[in-house]
């Protein structure tokens, strides 16, 4: 079987269970943070109830998970999944191959949360594309100038990295200052080769979804070494998901107004809202499309607030700090740093939330829990 005959039976069977759900009079899916429903007799696989009209479509979470060793995609709602038909190796393959309107309408058996593996929504296989400094109050704290940096800094992350939200982070043996970055997460729902413009009004042609990214640095390595890729990219330093919450162009325009929070053991570290975003979505989208191609699946994260655990001199004290010869620079770096308290240790539980105001749009929550390199 070719690859087109493959999509049709895809579609085909996405359509046939959207065809049953719409008999049944079960509508249009809101969101997967609607209430769930009442968890039925059987302890693992249950049959949902389709006597309930859901009120218009607005986003659908997605899950990428295992069960029974078998990678498979699913939506969710509350804490049941119910799984798409079709295999879908990638991120890419998964969007190209289905449409949200179906998926909102897809009924069927239904698998509970805690019997299944999470794992992440965006496989290894896409591009880990980053925006650094993105938000006014982290670039003063990365010893920026917010007036004199009128730039998008870009950067990437090995996809190696990526893993399933509520993974340990390995903190390796030679990283002593470990920090953490909640950022929102846009994951592309086509391929782009060449110059496009991106509006706020076209911005769900380019954009499928949103997840939580957590981008995870050792600010040892990064700053010292000028190495962003490497201190960004130890494997597990990705946390993406729980799921991907696709969006149309009715619900693409909350993306501007999501609350980020981050918790490092309960405490408040992190806090802030995509409105602050110093280059928006569709303005980094269109000056990318002058550099690179993009391919469906591949992840964009935005930034991340204020309240990181590393603390960089002011622009003035650089200055000075560029006369100092280069070791005594660093161990005056290295001297600061070790007095920050915010830094992860070994056994420190990070928690991450991105969601809407008004709860119509919730991207979950990522646990990670700091474990030493064996």
């Amino acid at each position: 079987m070719n690859a087109d005959e493959t999509d049709i039976q895809r579609r085909r069977l996405l359509k046939t269970g959207a065809a049953m759900a719409m008999v049944a009079g079960s509508g249009l899916a809101l969101t997967a943070c609607e209430p769930a429903s009442a968890p039925a007799a059987k302890p693992e696989i249950s049959t949902p109830s389709t006597s309930n009209k859901r009120a218009p479509l607005m986003s659908l979470n997605i899950v990428h998970f295992e069960y029974q060793s078998r990678a498979q995609w699913g939506v969710i709602r509350g804490t049941q999944i119910t799984p798409i038909p079709g295999e879908f190796l990638t991120t890419g393959d998964f969007i190209r191959g289905t449409t949200l309107v179906e998926l909102a309408a897809l009924e069927g058996s239904t698998l509970e949360r805690s019997a299944v593996k999470l794992l992440s929504p965006v496989t290894h296989n896409q591009q880990f594309v980053c925006q650094g400094a993105n938000y006014r109050q982290h670039m003063i704290e990365s010893g920026m100038d917010p007036d004199e940096k009128t730039y998008n800094m870009i950067f990437t992350k090995a996809s190696s990295c990526i893993t399933a939200a509520d993974s340990d982070v390995i903190k390796p043996g030679i990283v002593q200052f470990l920090d953490y970055e909640i950022e929102l997460g846009l994951v592309l729902r086509k391929t782009i080769k060449g110059a496009v413009t991106v509006t706020d009004k076209n911005l769900h042609e380019y954009v499928a979804g949103a997840v939580i990214v957590n981008d995870y640095s050792a600010r040892d390595v990064q700053i010292p070494q000028m190495q962003f890729y490497k201190g960004k990219s130890f494997r597990t330093f990705g946390p993406v998901g729980p799921w991907l919450t696709l969006l149309d162009a009715s619900s693409i325009a909350a993306l501007k107004n999501l609350q980020l929070k981050l918790t490092v053991n309960g405490e408040v570290r992190q806090q802030d809202s995509s409105a602050n975003l110093v280059f928006g979505p569709a303005e980094t989208l269109s000056e990318l499309s002058t550099v690179q191609d993009f391919d469906a699946g591949d992840l964009l994260a935005t930034g991340t607030p204020a309240g990181c655990a590393l603390s960089v001199p002011s622009p003035a004290k650089q200055k000075i700090g560029a006369l100092l010869p280069e070791k005594t620079k660093w161990d005056l770096f290295f001297k600061v740093q070790s007095q920050r308290r915010q830094y992860l240790r070994n056994g420190d539980l990070v928690e991450a939330s991105i969601r809407a105001a008004d709860g119509k749009i919730d991207l979950g929550v990522q646990r990670n829990r700091i474990v030493a390199e064996t």
